[in-house]
């Protein structure tokens, strides 16, 4: 079963790495793309230069729980690329790294745009 907010075909992973922006620091990438939707999507990328899929799907699992309580701006397409560097980082300095990343693309939610939406 899909959720809304994933990003799960090839075309679409492959329209944000065509024509969407990038912020990145040692440990992450972004790339973000607007999408026309209320909300956002977001897809994680792990290439087999980190490691074994044990390596791989933990540093995934890992984004995925920072991004889920993070308030991004809804209308986004956004893809998280793991850098090698991140392989041995613990989840606070991952979570620095994803919060420095979307406040440099003004991606993160205001607090105003927060009222109503059960976040708080």
């Amino acid at each position: 079963m899909t959720q809304k907010w994933a990003l799960t075909k090839r075309a679409q992973y492959l329209a944000v790495y065509k024509s969407g922006k990038a912020w990145a620091d040692n440990l992450i990438e972004i790339k973000a793309l607007p999408n026309g939707f209320e909300f956002s999507r977001c897809g994680f990328s792990a290439t087999k230069g980190l490691g074994k899929a044990v390596v791989r799907n933990r540093m995934k699992r890992l984004l995925k729980e920072i991004v889920r309580l993070t308030p991004i701006k809804a209308g986004w397409d956004i893809v998280f690329i793991v850098r090698r560097s991140a392989v041995p980082a613990d989840y606070h300095q991952l979570k620095e790294s994803i919060d420095r990343l979307l406040a440099r693309a003004h991606l993160l939610r205001d607090k105003d745009e927060m009222v109503g939406t059960g976040v708080n």
